[in-house]
């Protein structure tokens, strides 16, 4: 078991299984990236939109203390860069768990005692996702979320498009339920979270009330375990934040976690990430995948004085070089393994590129 600290910060190493059936369907690491962006500015507080919460809610909110990463390491130690990537037969997939299975057209889970696994496809009908609750079978352990509602740019639908349908879902995998408790005027069990008649969608105004209501504040619709567009989420509760990181005490479900160390300690930074990998480039790199020397060929190439930076997955600058020459060499073999962004930069111009540092 893992040793557990109230004030400890958690990372959870995260494996994104993508199936795909159209080209549509299999969207960009970029899309990827910006979703556990998303999740790690929700669930520490750090998502722009709290200035939205009304004053009567606010001293609620809080920092949950987690945060997700991509996996460095899959389940025999190998380097991963966290995605799998998966052409299936099937145009699209029910809520029956068939696409956790590679015998029905999905991809098997990893150790779900050391990863997150979110399956991203494309679901049938109106539902954006699901989750498994703590303690359910390990093989169908995780998340599973519609492609064009994960992550906050890409190929997206609105108003399902800041990454809160996963930031929902990972809140039922931490054990929390609806705010409503799926009952008429219920409750989830949470203290500092008013009961409400039921799911609010779309975007209330301010407050709205129902005769469930305790006061006149009413409905917390701005909180991210409601039904309620994206745009309109933007907090977890201390009540809520306490039941989430109980899981991860001795004993509770999800304590095999704090052993992990099959992802960066720090968790995805929260800068930006560079722009959406090009489309066509007249800039090489070369090997790649590469364990030593990137080698960046700039021969058939217009930009003449370039900065070049070097981003790993999580958005944090690691390497910084300004030259003039057509060709150069960036020792790469201090890095760990894992996926990273070279951004070619000249004021005017600008080129992104993937690389897989081995």
């Amino acid at each position: 078991m893992g040793e557990f600290e109230p004030g400890k910060k958690i990372v959870i190493p995260v494996v994104i299984h993508l199936l795909y059936n159209t080209a549509t369907q299999n969207i960009s690491d970029a899309q990827i990236l910006s979703q556990l962006q998303s999740l790690n500015k929700d669930f520490r507080k750090l998502n722009g939109d709290t200035v939205n919460i009304p004053a009567a809610f606010a001293g609620l909110s809080a920092d949950a203390g987690i945060t997700f990463c991509l996996a460095k390491q899959d389940a025999k130690g190998k380097p991963t860069t966290g995605i799998v990537r998966k052409f299936t037969s099937l145009p699209h997939f029910m809520t029956d768990d068939a696409m956790k299975f590679s015998a029905s057209g999905g991809d098997d889970a990893w150790d779900t005692k050391k990863y997150l696994n979110i399956w991203v496809c494309n679901l049938f009908g109106r539902s954006l996702g699901y989750a498994t609750l703590p303690g359910s079978a390990a093989d169908k352990d995780g998340l599973v979320i519609k492609y064009d509602a994960f992550g906050t740019m890409g190929t997206l639908t609105a108003p399902f498009n800041k990454g809160r349908t996963a930031t929902h879902e990972i809140g039922h995998w931490l054990g929390l339920q609806h705010l409503w408790g799926d009952a008429n005027c219920g409750t989830d069990g949470i203290d500092d979270t008013p009961p409400q008649q039921s799911y609010n969608n779309g975007c209330p105004a301010f407050p709205h009330k129902t005769l469930c209501s305790i006061n006149n504040n009413g409905d917390m619709f701005m909180n991210f375990m409601d039904f309620t567009d994206d745009a309109c989420m933007n907090m977890f509760t201390h009540g809520q934040k306490n039941k989430m990181r109980s899981q991860f005490a001795q004993g509770g479900a999800r304590n095999s976690f704090l052993n992990s160390s099959t992802c960066d300690s720090v968790g995805i930074q929260q800068g930006s990430l560079p722009e959406d990998i090009a489309a066509k480039t007249m800039i090489n790199i070369y090997p790649n995948p590469v364990s030593s020397i990137l080698n960046i060929d700039f021969s058939n190439g217009s930009i003449r004085e370039k900065k070049l930076q070097i981003f790993n997955a999580f958005g944090r600058e690691i390497i910084t070089v300004v030259f003039t020459s057509q060709k150069k060499s960036i020792p790469v073999n201090h890095l760990p393994a894992g996926v990273y962004f070279l951004q070619i930069n000249n004021g005017k111009e600008k080129k992104v590129l993937k690389f897989l540092k081995l």
